[in-house]
């Protein structure tokens, strides 16, 4: 059953080939068997998945239709809430934090007969390239388990490049569904921004956050987004925008892709080497390649780091020991539960970064810092809005490298790099998609990044499912051990 697309699992369990009790105990042995290696799950819900399957089979015998995700085994990020279960942020913090409601994902998930079979790994509160900075456990590469798989989705694109669920959900606030995805080898699709409902994700910075699919195909990715791409009312950012039925047949012919390439200087022989290859490929497929200037994309990372920890401190002033989270035992009087709770909650990273937000929104320093900051986003929206007047796409690589060692990056400000080519899409709140573009020499995948306008979801799926359908090492699977 690892070997089947979500949509053929469906189809399966709908024409009554499979029950989805099957397919639920299938993919939990296989990620009892895995996971050990992988460490991609935080926690597997065996007894909700197993009841939520036999759930689906009743229905089906009833005769009753079912829902367009029926029997597919999801794993959720840990930073979206399913009510009743455990919401860590892969923090020390939230280690007893029940969820009191679902996120608006998890609702229309559930409402399509899917089954949610458990919560991934990731950087604490999202914060972080490499999911190195979780606080409970270390996540591996399944391609190859000395790498990192990224981050700070890197639990989702490990379990569904592992094959222990064909669909997964990551946050992506900077590169955090797609940097992952282009380690492990598969597809992750940041939306729209306001696409899909950020009800139930635990902030980090309200105005990058996205939720965002992660599959081993394309086609995937669109079934996916096809039930969870609505319009939310509890959620302030979410766009009134109809629902798309995601066919992604249509080609690429004519379709005119720009390249940055002032912005790829820095590019690394082996990667630059496959996305020229990848380039080839799209022209092959009827599209035609042409130079765009992207170059006020250099400011992207700086301006990116200013924004993001300013909400980040604002968004984390919540966590102090009161109203939920874990609070220091040894607390006596009000500012020491402040204080301790602080200290002992957060880790290195998140330290790091309310200090560095709460800097640059500080009497003095907003001029200086915060207030230029979203000027300069102002700029970069207006580049890509310039870009795209020119051609339909702009294609780059994900990252400037393959996936690196667990522990040899330790100077943070070299991890922040590894975002320089997906942080500009979140500042413009663009659709961008990571689709496998091939292996290094030592085996390790890579990705091409598509991008488009704003609502142009389906157009960047399209021609990432044109390319997927060209390229011989689309579905190769990471050399992990039998499961019996």
């Amino acid at each position: 059953m690892h070997q089947l697309s979500a949509r053929a699992l469906r189809d399966e369990v709908a024409a009554g080939r499979l029950s989805a009790l099957e397919v639920a105990d299938y993919f939990l042995k296989r990620i009892h068997a895995l996971d050990g290696d992988v460490g991609a799950f935080l926690r597997v819900l065996d007894a909700r998945v197993r009841e939520k399957a036999r759930a689906v089979d009743e229905k089906r015998q009833r005769g009753e239709p079912l829902g367009k995700l029926a029997g597919v085994p999801i794993a959720l990020k840990d930073n979206i809430h399913v009510e009743g279960e455990i919401s860590t942020c892969g923090s020390r913090f939230l280690t007893n934090y029940k969820a009191p409601f679902d996120a608006t994902v998890t609702r229309l998930i559930e409402a399509e007969d899917g089954l949610i079979i458990g919560k991934t790994n990731q950087d604490e509160f999202a914060m972080g390239s490499s999911t190195e900075n979780s606080a409970l456990q270390k996540t591996f590469n399944p391609w190859n388990l000395k790498c990192s798989p990224g981050g700070s989705s890197g639990g989702s694109a490990a379990a569904v490049a592992a094959r222990m669920c064909p669909l997964a959900l990551g946050s992506d606030t900077g590169g955090s569904v797609r940097q992952p995805a282009a380690f492990c080898g598969v597809v992750g699709l940041k939306p729209t921004y306001g696409r899909v409902s950020r009800n139930g994700l635990v902030a980090y910075a309200s105005s990058l956050d996205q939720i965002g699919p992660l599959a081993t195909n394309t086609d995937d990715i669109g079934l996916l987004m096809d039930v969870i791409g609505r319009h939310c009312d509890k959620d302030s950012t979410s766009l009134r925008w109809d629902a798309e039925s995601y066919a992604l047949e249509g080609g690429i012919q004519g379709l005119k892709i720009g390249v940055p390439w002032l912005f790829l200087e820095q590019l690394a022989e082996e990667p630059k080497k496959h996305f020229m290859a990848a380039l080839e490929t799209l022209k092959s497929l009827g599209a035609s390649i042409l130079d765009v200037d992207l170059s006020i994309l250099k400011y992207s990372l700086s301006t990116y780091y200013i924004l993001a920890t300013a909400e980040a401190s604002t968004n984390l002033a919540r966590f102090d020991g009161i109203r939920y989270g874990v609070r220091a035992p040894e607390a006596k009087t009000l500012e020491e539960v402040y204080e301790l709770s602080k200290e002992q909650g957060f880790g290195a990273e998140v330290k790091r970064r309310i200090l560095l937000g709460t800097f640059v929104l500080s009497s003095g320093y907003q001029d200086a810092y915060y207030k230029k900051a979203q000027k300069v986003r102002r700029l970069i929206i207006d580049g890509y809005k310039a870009a795209f007047a020119q051609c339909d796409l702009v294609a780059t690589p994900v990252s400037p490298f393959a996936a690196f060692e667990m522990g040899v990056i330790k100077d943070p400000l070299q991890m922040y790099l590894e975002d320089i080519y997906t942080i500009g899409i979140n500042l413009a709140g663009i659709p961008a998609v990571s689709v496998p573009a091939g292996f290094t020499t030592d085996k390790k995948p890579l990705g091409l990044q598509l991008m488009g306008p704003v609502k142009e979801d389906q157009r960047v799926l399209t021609a990432a499912y044109a390319f997927e359908q060209a390229a011989p090492f689309a579905r190769e699977m990471p050399p992990l051990k039998e499961v019996k």
